[in-house]
């Protein structure tokens, strides 16, 4: 970096401000991290990897490299400032430490003198939290032609920061940490999961170069990832990644500012039926939303209307356009930088900055409409889309009301197939949606009626992931499981009204068994999402071998078990293969796959909305060769064992 800017605007520790110590940390980790299973475990590596992504908003770094080592220890190396390490005058201690041992120290919370205009992750709030989370941390740092290092174990340093003498390396910050074990539930690194996140960080900051390594035996790999075009790039790769058709050749790239803070938009339309905005506010992704995307949204629809009006494009006659309309198709990032990011809680899912509304809602109905103006077949192809959207969605409000009259007329009349359970309080109650009516059959003897509904299904039901919600409406298969379920679907969709707070997909162990489930799990992802969200998704797992000898019976649910009790039972023991839940009698239905007691399910959940997204409409859309490279891909982990 130059010197110019260097001088400019010093780092050091008078700039790490103390608002109070690292209690509760390992009493409460998940107030921190989200939680101690794997979304937690990832979390740490991003906190780290936040402070080294603030020293290049800041224009300091542009090599950030990520290594998973042996036993799961991870190492973070950049090419930044190196954390301050002359006394911090509160203390009376070094910065570094106070950065890895004290709560909410770091160089983002004072004005114009403080160390970072725009930060995502806070030193010392990240690094601190990260440090009392494993079992132990080192951290080195190069700076000014010396060489500093200190350890610590959970989150107590073991001695004294070390001045190690002259060095010729640039100056930059290391981290190498162990997660605790007594802190998580599991301790093995997802390569994939880190590579995703690690690429949006490349998006998100055009020219820094992100490496990851994988060293671990048997495993070794490596990317490096670094895009010119940042978020340009991003929605470039959504729809080459699956296999999309674009309406327009190029990504339309909008930019504003207003005081210190920036916003950016690049958005494309393609030709599928659903939307996809990714949004982000100082590179950490907000999953929730907020200021950014809400202002995004108003704009975008005033600016369609307005301008569509206009140029006759929406004829007097005919309503204006809905949001939904207007998004049909559209692969959407937004990001925005700003100084003082208002988000909710520590992991950071929803941005509250309510300027920053104004700013994204402003530049982006100027930008767009000055586009709009000035690509008029881009603005033509676009507006046809949305129109068909809009006549799409007048079909499905029709069909909708047709839905609703008929209910009404049925008062509260369940599907015929239902067998409905005794207890009237949803939060006792499970409800079993069972592939054919064989095994419904079984499942209807073999249940618990008092909680326990059964709702048998035959045949395959729509693809949703082709099709717009005009087409969902009376669908004959879909409608059984809306109206059983009781919480309407789409816009009408109310979580209060749910009849079963548990939901079970019950299929068979085959091709045709999965092809059902996913195509439910399909329809629950875009229609009814917060079934998912809220937890209320199961697959029952039946078992796939009976194995006998004598009077005594066990029942394997893969290859795997199947060796182990054949070895247990020893000779005479003899294993049946299930075909399907029909072949299964009641008695044997209850034990092995309803019976609360010992059965195996697999709960639902959606550790990443945006790959859940993309993995949803690679695995069901249209086009093939997404598909075909996604299972050549992960086909061999690709199981439900538990």
């Amino acid at each position: 970096m130059s010197e110019q800017n260097t001088n400019q605007h010093e780092y050091d520790g008078s700039q790490i401000q103390v608002l109070e110590g690292l209690e509760a940390v390992r009493k409460r980790p998940g107030m921190y991290i989200g939680s101690t299973g794997p979304r937690g475990l990832h979390h740490l590596v991003y906190e780290i990897v936040d402070n080294a992504i603030d020293e290049a908003l800041a224009g300091f770094c542009d090599h950030i490299e990520v290594t998973i080592k042996k036993d799961n220890i991870i190492q973070v190396t950049d090419n930044g400032r190196g954390i301050p390490v002359d006394i911090q005058p509160k203390l009376g201690i070094p910065a570094v430490t106070v950065v890895f041992t004290v709560l909410h120290a770091g160089g983002k919370f004072g004005g114009d003198n403080s160390g970072y205009k725009v930060s995502g992750g806070l030193h010392g709030v990240g690094a601190s939290v990260v440090n009392a989370l494993s079992e132990w941390l080192e951290v080195t740092v190069h700076k000014d032609g010396r060489m500093y290092r200190q350890s610590f174990k959970r989150g107590v340093a073991d001695a004294d920061l070390q001045d190690l003498g002259t060095t010729d390396l640039p100056n930059g910050t290391t981290v190498v940490f162990k997660p605790d074990p007594e802190m998580f539930e599991v301790l093995e690194y997802d390569y994939e999961t880190l590579n995703v996140r690690l690429r949006e960080e490349a998006f998100l900051n055009a020219g820094v170069r992100i490496t990851l390594t994988d060293e671990r035996p048997g495993k070794e790999q490596q990317e490096s990832m670094c895009y010119e075009g940042g978020i340009r790039s991003f929605v470039e790769h959504i729809h080459a990644e699956q296999g999309l058709e674009v309406l327009h050749p190029d990504v339309i790239y909008l930019k504003g500012k207003l005081g210190d803070s920036v916003a950016e938009v690049a958005m494309q339309y393609n030709d599928s039926f659903k939307e996809c905005i990714i949004s982000f506010a100082n590179n950490v992704n907000t999953p929730d939303g907020g200021t950014h995307e809400e202002g995004f949204k108003t704009a975008l629809t005033r600016v369609f209307n307005d301008f569509g009006r206009a140029k006759g494009y929406i004829k007097e006659k005919d309503d204006n356009l809905s949001g939904s309309d207007v998004r049909e198709g559209l692969t959407a990032v937004i990001s925005v930088k700003l100084t003082e990011a208002q988000f909710e809680g520590q992991t950071k899912a929803k941005l509250g900055n309510t300027e920053i509304r104004g700013l994204v809602s402003g530049m982006v109905y100027d930008k767009l409409k000055e586009f709009f103006e000035e690509n008029p077949a881009v603005a033509k192809s676009i507006y046809e889309k949305a129109m068909q959207a809009a006549r799409a969605r007048e079909a499905a409000k029709r069909a909708r009301e047709l839905v609703r009259r008929k209910s009404a007329l049925e008062t509260s009349r369940m599907p015929g197939k239902l067998a409905d359970c005794r207890e009237k309080d949803p939060s006792k109650t499970e409800i079993f949606i069972v592939e054919g009516d064989s095994a419904g059959g079984s499942a209807k003897m073999g249940r618990d009626s008092n909680i326990q509904a059964i709702l048998p299904l035959w045949g395959k039901m729509l693809n949703v992931e082709k099709a717009r919600i005009d087409k969902v409406y009376g669908n004959d298969k879909l409608t059984p499981v809306v109206t059983a379920l009781g919480c309407g679907l789409g816009e009408d969709f109310d979580i209060s009204r749910l009849r079963y707070h548990k939901v079970f997909i019950m299929a068979d162990a085959d091709v045709d068994g999965s092809h059902i489930a996913t195509l439910l799990l399909t329809f629950f992802f875009r229609f009814m999402r917060p079934l998912i969200e809220g937890g209320h998704v199961y697959i029952a797992q039946p078992p796939l071998f009976r194995i006998q000898k004598g009077q005594k019976i066990k029942y394997a649910y893969n290859d795997t078990e199947l060796s182990q009790m054949m070895a247990e039972l020893g000779q005479g023991a003899k294993a049946n293969r299930y075909k399907g839940l029909g072949e299964m009698n009641p008695e044997q239905l209850w034990e092995t796959t309803m019976n609360p007691e010992n059965r195996v399910i697999v709960q639902i959940t959606i550790e990443d909305a945006i790959k859940a997204d993309q993995t949803f409409s690679i695995l069901m859309g249209d086009k093939v060769e997404p598909r075909k490279n996604f299972i050549e891909k992960n086909a061999q982990y690709a199981t439900l064992d538990v």
